[in-house]
C-alpha cells in the first residue's frame, strides 16, 4: 500500500461545529488567544486557562466528525494513511482513522505539572483546581502552548519524509514549526492542499491546490487519487 501522510489544521473541523477561538479579532472574553493558552498565563490565572479549556472540551462533546473526517477513515482501505494533526480535538480517532499524531496536543486528555509523562483521559469535561496527578500537582491541559516545544515535531518530520502522497487539508500553513513539514516532503510526492483560502507555495513542487472547505475538497482529492490509482 502506497503511504498517505495527512496534515490536518483547524479548517478540517470547522465543519463539524468546532470554533477555531480566532474568529472575529481573535479574542476570548476580551483575552487574545496567546494570554489564556500559555505558561505565563497558566502562572498568572489558571482558573481562566482552566475555564478556557472547559469551554473548548464541553463544546468537543457536543460536535461529531464531519464527511472529511469519515472519508480519510475510509481511505485506510486503500491507503496506509497517518494523519498528523494541529488539531486537539478527537474528530479523527472517532470517524475511524487509526494512525493519529497530535501535534498540540489532545484536549480530552490532562497531565501532570510536575512530570509531563503523567497523563491522563479526563473524566467528562471539567477539569478544576484541586484535581491532582498521582503525584499530588495540579492537573494541566494536555496541550502544547505559546511558548513550548512541539514534541512531536520529530516524529512528525520522519512521517512526511516517508509519504508516497502528502495531502494538507485546511490550515493556512502559517503556524511554525508544523508548517514546515512541506519541506521536508520529497519533491517528485504529488501534493494537495486543501483550503477555500490557499495561498500559492511557490518554492513547492507537484503541488495541486484546491479552494475548498475540507468536505468538498478532500472528496475532490479522493476522486483525483482514484482516477490515478493503478
Amino acid at each position: 500500500m502506497k503511504k498517505l501522510v495527512v496534515f490536518t489544521g483547524a479548517g478540517m473541523s470547522q465543519e463539524s461545529g468546532i470554533k477555531t477561538f480566532r474568529d472575529a479579532d481573535g479574542l476570548w472574553n476580551n483575552y487574545r488567544i496567546e494570554e489564556v493558552a500559555s505558561p505565563e498565563a497558566w502562572n498568572r490565572d489558571p482558573q481562566l486557562v482552566l475555564d478556557f479549556y472547559n469551554i473548548r472540551r464541553k463544546q468537543l462533546y457536543e460536535v461529531e466528525p464531519n464527511g472529511a473526517h469519515f472519508a480519510l477513515a475510509k481511505l485506510e482501505e486503500h491507503y496506509n494513511v497517518q494523519i498528523i494533526t494541529q488539531n486537539v480535538d478527537d474528530l479523527h480517532e472517532r470517524a475511524g482513522s487509526s494512525n493519529v499524531l497530535h501535534l498540540h496536543g489532545e484536549l480530552k486528555k490532562v497531565r501532570s505539572t510536575i512530570d509531563d509523562d503523567l497523563v491522563y483521559t479526563l473524566d467528562g469535561w471539567e477539569l478544576r483546581p484541586g484535581d491532582l496527578c498521582e503525584k499530588g500537582s495540579q492537573l494541566r491541559p494536555h496541550i502544547v502552548w505559546f511558548g513550548e516545544q512541539v514534541p512531536n515535531i520529530m516524529e512528525a518530520t520522519t512521517m512526511v519524509k516517508s509519504a508516497d502522497i502528502f495531502l494538507v487539508i485546511g490550515t493556512s500553513l502559517k503556524v511554525y514549526p508544523a508548517a514546515g513539514l512541506l519541506q521536508f516532503v520529497h519533491a517528485r510526492v504529488p501534493k494537495y492542499l486543501v483550503d477555500p483560502e490557499a495561498e500559492p507555495q511557490y518554492y513547492v513542487q507537484n503541488l495541486t491546490i484546491i479552494r475548498e472547505k475540507a468536505v468538498t475538497g478532500v472528496q475532490k482529492v479522493i476522486d483525483v487519487l482514484t482516477e490515478t490509482s493503478p
